[in-house]
């Protein structure tokens, strides 16, 4: 399976903004939309990602507030990315290595979404849930032999 597949299935929502935008407003966006992270772009080109990972560091590094300061000080400004040619065990294997919940979807430049760890292990549950289905199906409709008498 490869992430393309995961994208058809999750939908093409997506959610940007800028990195001069406030990160108080930043996180407003994301409990609006009931979102993990948000994709920062700059003249339509990826500059970094915002999760509630650098919302918690930045809450941390400012005693419990999120103060005056913009997504750029706080986003990660190199995120992980994959292509929608990434095989899903690869992601899999790169979302464990790295701790990353979120990995943009990159066509050159071109974003194309957003997977995350959630998205993954449900494409994963669902393929092996249809695999199962196959195989209870076909022992089931197993030939009976015939025997020799």
């Amino acid at each position: 399976m490869k992430v393309s597949e995961i994208l058809q299935v999750k939908g093409n929502i997506l959610f940007t903004v800028t990195p001069d935008i406030s990160i108080v407003e930043a996180v407003a966006v994301m409990e609006e939309k009931d979102i993990g992270s948000l994709v920062v772009m700059e003249f339509g080109d990826l500059v970094g990602i915002l999760t509630f990972r650098e919302v918690i560091r930045a809450l941390h590094k400012n005693n419990g507030s999120l103060a005056a300061g913009t997504v750029r000080k706080y986003m990660d400004d190199h995120p992980l990315t994959v292509t929608p040619e990434t095989e899903v065990n690869e992601v899999r294997r790169m979302m464990l290595e790295k701790h990353s919940r979120y990995l943009p979807v990159m066509d050159a430049k071109i974003l194309l979404g957003v997977i995350s760890f959630y998205d993954v292990a449900r494409a994963v549950l669902e393929a092996q849930s249809f695999e199962n289905k196959m195989l209870k199906a076909y022992i089931r409709d197993w030939p009976v032999e015939e025997s020799e008498e």
